[in-house]
């Protein structure tokens, strides 16, 4: 493995500065997202990846020390080949299997680095707010931290998430509310204790741990990046790594200037970034009310709406909403044509594909890759008749 080339942290708002040696989480300046940059040039001479493991292959450009990062696999997931190009009339479409991480979600990247990082400068408690599979991941990785974690869920979130993070040590708070009040409250325990705040954007080690998944893309397709990639979107992170990425590798000669348009989709019973995409506003109101059966996509307001929705239009990108329904009969349709059975936010990448290649958005001969971001196996209850009609 390589040493981190780690330089200073900007802020995505204001482009203040602040150091790397102290556990910040937000703009000391504005209080916006923090964002890792790097000497890329000392990044362009090492080796990436590396002949490690997982995500920290790539540790040239991930914000922990060597002997800091903490080990339970996540990364490295296969990007699956499909017939789902020829279906639809496209060109070739692959789908990157999230589910194959630890925890059995892409949150196992984020949570890597973001502990890891936490750990490192000294962190004695964690604090996370989740609709569940943040909590799961950030649950296993600061049992292997070795750091006590309190998470805050809404009360509905399905019992499987508060499974698994109880029986990784994390205690649970839920939350009579959406995530956006459990975000106030982990937020509020962050300043009464000192607890870390692990919250979207609300430190810099989360997008950083997702931006692998967009180095990953690239290595596996030898360094030809497809034209379209489609990726489902609670708070957005993963649009603003996948962006990042491109640019590193970019900047350390990988690949060049050429880059895939990003499609955000969005449960359109809970979509304030495609309502601000669509508006051509430069941040997104809260959404009220939202509810969906995707729970990574019930996320009213994201405190990084900005990048977002820069990410998107700098990409020549679009938003794409689905219905619950469509989320529920598009896995059906992925597993049986495909044989990788997805999650609810997995289906609705699908879906928006479908819809996307109808409209004549996406070309008869562009590759696309689609995000499975999750196992199906934590939202069993929304196929309660499994049985096939003919049985």
């Amino acid at each position: 493995m390589t040493d981190s080339q780690l330089s200073h942290y900007e802020c995505g708002h204001c482009a203040a500065t602040a150091p790397i040696d102290e556990l910040i989480g937000t703009c000391p300046e504005c209080g916006g997202p923090l964002l890792a940059r790097y000497d890329l040039a000392a990044a362009a001479r090492a080796a990436l990846p590396s002949d490690g493991h997982g995500l920290w292959r790539w540790g040239s450009l991930l914000p922990v020390s060597e002997q800091a990062r903490i080990q339970l696999g996540a990364g490295e997931t296969p990007l699956l080949p499909t017939k789902l190009g020829e279906w639809l009339g496209t060109g070739p479409t692959w789908i990157k299997d999230e589910a194959a991480n630890p925890t059995g979600s892409f949150k196992a990247r984020g949570m890597a680095v973001a502990i890891s990082r936490a750990a490192q400068l000294g962190a004695t408690s964690l604090v996370v707010p989740s609709a569940g599979n943040a909590a799961c991941a950030a649950a296993a990785y600061a049992a292997a931290a070795g750091l006590p974690l309190t998470v805050f869920m809404p009360a509905d979130v399905p019992r499987a998430f508060q499974v698994e993070a109880r029986a990784c040590g994390a205690r649970i708070e839920l939350v009579d509310g959406l995530i956006d009040e459990c975000g106030q409250r982990a937020q509020a325990m962050a300043e009464r204790d000192g607890s870390f705040n692990l919250a979207t954007f609300r430190e810099p080690g989360r997008v950083e741990g997702k931006k692998t998944m967009g180095f990953e893309i690239a290595r596996q397709l030898d360094w030809q990046l497809p034209e379209v990639i489609i990726y489902p979107a609670g708070g957005g992170t993963g649009i603003v790594a996948l962006w990042k990425a491109f640019e590193e590798l970019e900047a350390i000669g990988r690949i060049g200037p050429e880059r895939p348009r990003l499609v955000m989709v969005q449960a359109e019973t809970c979509a304030p970034l495609a309502r601000a995409f669509d508006a051509g506003a430069t941040t997104a109101e809260p959404w009220a009310n939202g509810a969906t059966v995707a729970d990574g996509m019930r996320v009213p307001k994201s405190f990084g709406d900005r990048l977002v929705l820069d990410a998107l239009r700098r990409s020549k990108g679009c938003a794409v909403t689905v219905s619950d329904h469509q989320m529920i009969e598009y896995a059906r349709i992925m597993a049986g044509r495909t044989g990788l059975f997805p999650c609810p936010e997995g289906a609705a990448c699908l879906a928006a594909q479908v819809r996307l290649a109808s409209d004549g958005w996406i070309g008869p001969h562009e590759r696309v890759v689609l995000f499975n971001t999750g196992s199906p196996l934590k939202h069993l209850h929304l196929w309660p008749n499994s049985t096939h009609p003919d049985d």
